[in-house]
């Protein structure tokens, strides 16, 4: 397949958002080039710009080909030894297990914040849920997510988490609550499941909680992407 240039003569690529300038050089490159791709500017098959990609941020190539780097670990590109790096085919499945295994994670994190609850676990995340249920702004409620999120993991107290949960990169380059839709609902409903397993004092009920809405969450990028046309087209068969 012939890949599609991507020069963009007078038509400069798009400064970066206030989430990336917050964060690592390589970082930075790595959240870019994934809003690239969803925002449909580099598509499978196309060469990366990475000259460009370094002058819209600001970096030398040195960032941009570390973030190369860690794209095609996570599947995003691929790199061909003296010719370059090219965007890959994402695959619903793949996103679909990406958040699978946030709710896992999340979900065990989940068990172990319930047997280990006390009565301000409790009244910390119910003042939460209750401020979820008033804001309908994306940053507010992300805010309030990170936040619920941030009790959990604490109470659970397994720092082997939070290492775990590091290694672990958002597939949507942005606010998720601006960009998706329904995902506020979602995590409305999610963070009332997960606080009445937790004030019920059931760890097994918590851990299914956050694993179904961390489901719901993949449902809806699934969606989004689909509609998108982010996603590969199936191979015809022969």
């Amino acid at each position: 397949m012939t890949a599609r240039a991507v020069t963009l003569p007078g038509a400069p690529l798009p400064p970066p958002d206030e989430a990336m300038v917050r964060r690592s050089s390589g970082e930075q490159a790595a959240l870019y080039i994934r809003r690239l791709i969803f925002e449909g500017q580099l598509r499978q098959g196309d060469r990366v710009p990475q000259d460009e990609i370094a002058r819209a941020l600001g970096v030398s190539r040195i960032p941009v080909r570390e973030a190369l780097l860690s794209l095609e670990r996570e599947g995003w590109v691929t790199i061909r030894p003296h010719r370059g790096a090219f965007i890959g085919a994402l695959d619903e499945t793949s996103v679909r297990d990406h958040y699978t295994l946030y709710g896992l994670v999340f979900g065990f994190a989940a068990r172990r914040a319930t047997e280990r609850r006390t009565p301000e676990l409790v009244t910390r995340l119910t003042e939460l849920c209750e401020a979820l249920g008033g804001v309908d702004d994306p940053a507010a409620v992300a805010r309030l997510n990170r936040e619920f999120d941030r009790v959990i993991l604490e109470t659970a107290g397994s720092p082997r988490l939070r290492a775990v949960l590091r290694a672990m990169v958002g597939i949507v380059p942005g606010n998720f609550f601006a960009l998706v839709p329904g995902a506020i609902e979602a995590v409305r409903e999610g963070a009332r499941a997960i606080l009445r397993a937790v004030r019920d004092g059931d760890p097994a009920g918590a851990a299914r909680a956050y694993a179904r809405m961390l489901q719901r969450q993949g449902d809806l990028v699934a969606e989004l992407f689909t509609a998108r046309g982010l996603f590969a087209a199936p191979a015809q068969p022969c």
